[in-house]
């Protein structure tokens, strides 16, 4: 929807149509976590020792900016933006050593000499256990998911773009007068451009491009008396995540215990996932106390052999928004505004 968006405003007298194999947008969009991050100290100092300091504050860059992009297109209200401060659970003082220098790399971005701080002293008040260790960032924030689609979907209908629901396209074929969508159920398509905004489910129609599917677990709590922490939480390179959604804890990953399991399309949770996220919430985040998780549910995130999203041209008429890498909500305005500016 974001590629939507900006395609109408490169190309206001261009008919944008975006084709929605389901009822509503459901591979992750709405089945995140409502995270508005991006990132991590040891989630960015990973990414810069495996993809290079210059790319992974490229990727950062492009995070930062599609939440800036959102909360200036939107009214907080709208999609329940909230800066409420972002925090990094930790337990590797090396991490802390290398706090300054990832604070000087970051400057330029976010016009702070701090904007990782080290803040143990606010752990006794937040209840955690087994945590030495506690990094602050101010400008995390947290977001609705459905409330984020709806409000895209609304500003795209209203700027001119259509929509197809339940419109699965099954093939594409390419010629010298356009692209043919051949839909599972028809009626087929035509037109002159396509962009594939498919993230994880890519590889049925782009079976070449380096991208696996990667599914993410979440639960939820029933309201938790006097709960002592606000704000989004990250622990072990953002492989657990948490923030609290009014007095209920929402809780999401733990993806790293089992890797090869959740490389998959299929959304539903797991056991083994979910006992993980479970042990972690009662032994760390509120030991001693065992509130009932009333939901779970899962999304679909696209990987790949680094994070950086694929935004490419195909062909003469194709082009693709891809691999999002568990970033989505932070990363698409971003994307869809490179993209769009890719065209002629």
């Amino acid at each position: 929807m974001w590629t939507a968006i900006y395609l109408r405003q490169k190309f206001p007298s261009k008919k944008i149509l975006v084709a929605e194999r389901g009822i509503t947008p459901a591979g992750a969009s709405t089945r995140n976590a409502g995270f508005a991050c991006f990132g991590s100290p040891t989630e960015i100092l990973s990414d810069i020792e495996t993809m290079g300091k210059e790319k992974a504050l490229q990727l950062l860059t492009m995070r930062f900016e599609g939440l800036r992009t959102i909360q200036k297109v939107f009214a907080n209200g709208a999609v329940d933006f909230t800066v409420c401060k972002g925090y990094e659970l930790l337990d590797d003082i090396q991490v802390l050593e290398r706090l300054p220098l990832l604070n000087e790399w970051l400057y330029d971005l976010t016009g702070t000499p701090a904007t990782f701080c080290q803040q143990d002293e606010q752990l006794p008040d937040f209840g955690f256990a087994n945590i030495t260790h506690l990094v602050e960032n101010r400008f995390e924030g947290s977001l609705h998911p459905g409330k984020l689609v709806n409000a895209l979907h609304q500003l795209a209908v209203k700027m001119g773009v259509r929509f197809l629901w339940s419109t699965e396209i099954r093939a594409v074929e390419e010629g010298n007068n356009g692209v043919k969508l051949t839909t599972v159920h028809g009626p087929n398509l035509i037109a002159e451009r396509l962009v594939y905004c498919t993230n994880a489910f890519s590889h049925r129609l782009l079976p070449k491009v380096d991208l696996v599917p990667a599914r993410g677990q979440v639960l939820l709590t029933e309201p938790v008396p006097g709960l002592k922490f606000t704000g989004t939480f990250h622990y072990q390179e953002g492989y657990y995540y948490f923030r609290n959604l009014n007095d209920r804890i929402l809780l999401g990953g733990a993806r790293n215990t089992s890797f090869q399991t959740e490389y998959t399309l299929e959304q539903f949770t797991t056991l083994p996932i979910q006992q993980a996220l479970e042990a972690f919430l009662y032994t760390m985040i509120i030991p001693g106390q065992r509130p009932a998780i009333t939901h779970r549910w899962a999304g679909i995130m696209a990987m790949g052999k680094e994070k950086m999203p694929v935004v490419e041209q195909l062909s003469d008429r194709s082009f693709c928004a891809l691999r999002m890498s568990g970033m989505g909500v932070a990363l698409a305005p971003s994307v869809g505004r490179k993209i769009a500016g890719m065209m002629e």
